[in-house]
């Protein structure tokens, strides 16, 4: 998704490309994940020459948002205190982000 927001709209094989500037992965894979991008609803597909053209079909923050949902549902069986949790006992994060994680938390309960 990252780099079809970052490109606008993008085939397999540009987001295939991007990808393997950074890293190994195999084109399957990345045709694969982007049907399942499609199938999911956050991203559009429509003909263009030879090959299928993909944009993204929702705004970013709505994407994100339904993945990181799909994501707790997945890992923690929907227990967003779980995340939560995991996040603020990551050692990778600064004394800042662990602050507004508390911050955000006491918002929420008040």
């Amino acid at each position: 998704m990252k780099v079809i927001w970052r490109m606008g709209s993008a085939t397999v094989r540009d987001v295939y490309e991007a990808l393997r500037a950074e890293r190994t992965i195999a084109y399957t894979t990345v045709m694969t994940m982007m049907r399942i991008l499609e199938d999911k609803g956050y991203l559009t597909k429509s003909s263009a020459d030879r090959a299928f053209v993909y944009a993204p079909s929702k705004p970013r923050q709505q994407v994100v948002g339904a993945m990181v949902r799909d994501f707790v549902d997945r890992v923690f069986d929907g227990a967003s205190g779980s995340l939560l949790v995991h996040l603020a006992k990551d050692n990778r994060l600064s004394d800042k982000q662990r602050r507004a994680i508390e911050k955000l938390v006491k918002d929420l309960e008040d």
